[in-house]
């Protein structure tokens, strides 16, 4: 029994050594053939410029460009409602009356007073021609034809406001009022909330205050709408910051044609620092040592480990700020076994010339 375990680990052994060491240097001397003695197969990607933005996370509240709560201006009973949760209305639509039986009856006594006192006034201008009336007694009745008018736009005031009208056009909340319900001056009959856009206020960190300025692009998020985004820009900056927190506000305005986003939800908030060009090559391409960071550069067959200075990194994408031209090749395959002025044998005939498109860097990956 041992010695038949024993003739099958050895049996093993040698297919392991058959697939990986001998095919292995088949493979070796089938690169020798193309790229010359000892040359190390790689594959190279050129280094690309692209597009790439700098950003930061923060997290907001949204709230209405415009919201009020509608209320009388009056004390009186309910007798007409024109609120629909959810609904729109237009600047100046009615949205309810409240009883106006004495408003119009004291409209009515204001008007034909002041028609009185007009009356009586011209009246004594025809006879102070000839005068038969002194000028006192004319400037007596005039003053009374002012305050009778005076008497007729406040009858017209008090009217007015026993009609609750949208101070401009959005959208109604939920009402708790039934119409015959009395109400006082004051009362809250149902929210409007203006959202054809919307705010948003977050907190940033100190360190960012000589960059965040009105106009810088943001992107919101909503765990309720998963996969959209909403894009708008800083419209302001708090001018100071808080000496607590270390950080500053900051408010953002959201465009919302279809009305889809609420006021008071919670929002995480990606803000554009910088937006600009740069080189950059595959993460596979980076080779760390100690604090240096280098690449393999594929110059006439062979390697050229060159140091580099990186930036943003994600999306398997890292940002060169020196070191690196647009278009020098890099090796992505084999690092492990090469060394500066290794003679290579490029296994790719045409390396990746695509550009992957824009790369955005996370706060994870500001630049320094």
């Amino acid at each position: 029994m041992i010695i038949a375990v024993l003739a099958g680990a050895g049996w093993g052994g040698y297919t392991f050594y058959q697939q990986e060491f001998a095919n292995g240097a088949g493979n070796e001397r089938s690169g020798r053939g193309r790229g010359g003695p000892g040359a190390v197969g790689v594959e190279t990607e050129a280094a690309l410029m692209r597009n790439l933005s700098q950003a930061v996370e923060a997290v907001g509240t949204t709230r209405a460009i415009r919201s009020v709560e509608i209320v009388p201006l009056a004390d009186g009973r309910v007798t007409e409602l024109n609120i629909t949760p959810g609904g729109e209305v237009e600047e100046g639509a009615v949205i309810a009356r409240l009883d106006d039986d004495i408003e119009r009856a004291n409209l009515s006594a204001a008007e034909g007073t002041l028609l009185q006192k007009q009356q009586a006034a011209e009246r004594a201008a025809r006879l102070r021609e000839s005068q038969t009336v002194s000028l006192a007694a004319l400037e007596t009745l005039r003053a009374e034809e002012i305050v009778a008018r005076a008497a007729v736009d406040r009858a017209q005031r008090q009217l007015d406001d026993r009609t609750i009208r949208a101070p401009f056009a959005g959208v109604l909340g939920l009402t708790s009022i039934d119409v015959g319900a009395r109400v006082e001056a004051g009362d809250r009959l149902t929210t409007l909330d203006d959202l054809s856009k919307v705010e948003v206020e977050f907190q940033l960190p100190e360190t960012l205050f000589a960059r965040a300025k009105p106009g810088l692009g943001v992107v919101a998020r909503g765990s309720a709408f998963p996969g959209r985004t909403f894009e708008g820009r800083i419209v302001a900056v708090d001018s100071r910051v808080d000496r607590n927190s270390r950080s500053f506000l900051t408010r953002a305005e959201l465009p919302n044609p279809d009305r889809t986003l609420p006021s008071g939800m919670f929002v995480l908030m990606s803000i554009t620092l910088d937006d600009y060009e740069a080189v950059t090559v595959p993460d596979a391409a980076i080779v760390s040592e100690g604090s240096n960071t280098f690449v393999y550069r594929i110059l006439d067959g062979k390697a050229a480990k060159t140091k580099v200075a990186t930036g943003l990194r994600e999306r398997g994408l890292v940002e060169i700020r020196g070191g690196l031209a647009a278009g020098d090749l890099v090796a992505v395959t084999g690092l492990q076994r090469l060394r500066d002025g290794a003679e290579v044998n490029v296994l790719n005939s045409e390396p990746a010339t695509s550009d992957a498109g824009k790369l955005t860097g996370a706060q994870k990956g500001s630049r320094s």
